[in-house]
């Protein structure tokens, strides 16, 4: 069974996140994407904007607030980045999740797996631009057929 068989079958249910195994990575990044979204919108919402964090203003300066302090709806928005961390790590196989297991925050644990699989922009540009050129240069060879090519 060939591996994009095998990533098909493996998500069939809606109740069970995709998994992800190094390969694939931009199929995953958009069943993830969608999976944290049915989960709850704020589980989305701290992978790209990172854990939210209760301030209380002291002597007009913000400054995180002790545990302790927090509100019922704020400690609520505080555990969307737990749940999205436990939901991200149990998607992921041993060697992708030893990439990602000191990161403090799911936009960290994103972040990292961004660069890894897809490049920093600079990276992404350069690829797009290597394309770009290669298709630009193609040619057929006199003598070629279409099929030859």
């Amino acid at each position: 069974m060939s591996n994009t068989s095998q990533t098909f079958a493996e998500g069939a249910s809606i109740n069970r996140p995709p998994l992800f195994a190094g390969e694939n990575y931009l199929f995953w990044k958009i069943r993830i994407k969608i999976f944290l979204e049915s989960v709850n919108k704020g589980v989305w919402d701290v992978v790209v904007n990172g854990p939210f964090q209760p301030i209380k203003v002291v002597e007009g300066k913000n400054v995180p607030k002790e545990f302790s302090q927090w509100t019922p709806d704020e400690n609520k928005r505080a555990h969307y980045d737990v749940r999205a961390k436990n939901i991200i790590s149990s998607t992921l196989t041993l060697d992708e999740f030893y990439k990602v297991s000191v990161c403090e925050s799911t936009k960290e644990m994103w972040d990292v797996l961004e660069v890894t699989h897809e490049g920093t922009n600079e990276v992404k540009r350069a690829r797009k631009n290597t394309y770009i050129q290669e298709y630009e240069m193609f040619r057929m060879k006199s003598g070629e057929s279409i099929c030859d090519v």
